[in-house]
């Protein structure tokens, strides 16, 4: 799926959403350490899981050659600040569904950017005859969750003391699911 580039203005900040390029591909690497350092409401603990650019840049290709993968980066004062993506299933029997991630930079926190990127995801989904988009998220971020209700999501299930986090205790994952028709 290829996205269109849209423009937003919030709190003087301006930024852009568009369909992520090969040429993105180093930046996307920084971004995601970055972002794992920043936060634990992601998977990774930072440098786990590590793509580089060449990684970023067969992801994208692969994604730009599939209508039910998009991804999409938010691009601020000329850098990458968030990303997101929504991957679908070459299977028959999953091919109506696919599952969506994002990040952003916590400096860019508060500007709409993790809101416009799930708007743009959604839309193209929609666009493109997906039926539901899943997600997991920490139950401990309710910001995220409410949002994610805001747009449709709603739970379907908790996965019980799935994460541990550097307090040392556990902690549930709810998963969610959104659809379309």
């Amino acid at each position: 799926m290829i996205a269109k580039q849209k423009e937003f203005t919030i709190n003087n900040l301006k930024y852009i959403v568009r369909s992520a390029t090969e040429s993105d591909a180093q930046n996307l690497s920084e971004v995601r350490l970055h972002v794992d350092g920043e936060t634990e409401n992601l998977d990774r603990e930072p440098g786990e899981a590590y793509i580089d650019e060449a990684g970023f840049k067969q992801i994208i290709k692969d994604d730009s050659e599939s209508m039910n993968n998009l991804f999409l980066v938010a691009q601020a004062n000329d850098r990458i600040v968030g990303f997101s993506r929504l991957e679908g299933s070459k299977l028959k029997r999953t091919s109506h569904k696919v599952e969506f991630g994002i990040c952003v930079l916590k400096e860019y926190w508060g500007y709409g950017i993790g809101k416009n990127l799930l708007s743009e995801s959604i839309n193209r989904a929609d666009t493109n005859n997906i039926k539901k988009i899943t997600l997991n998220v920490l139950e401990t971020n309710e910001k995220a969750i409410e949002l994610y209700k805001k747009y449709g999501f709603e739970v379907e299930g908790v996965l019980k003391r799935d994460k541990i986090l550097s307090d040392g205790n556990y902690y549930n994952t709810i998963v969610m699911g959104r659809f379309n028709g």
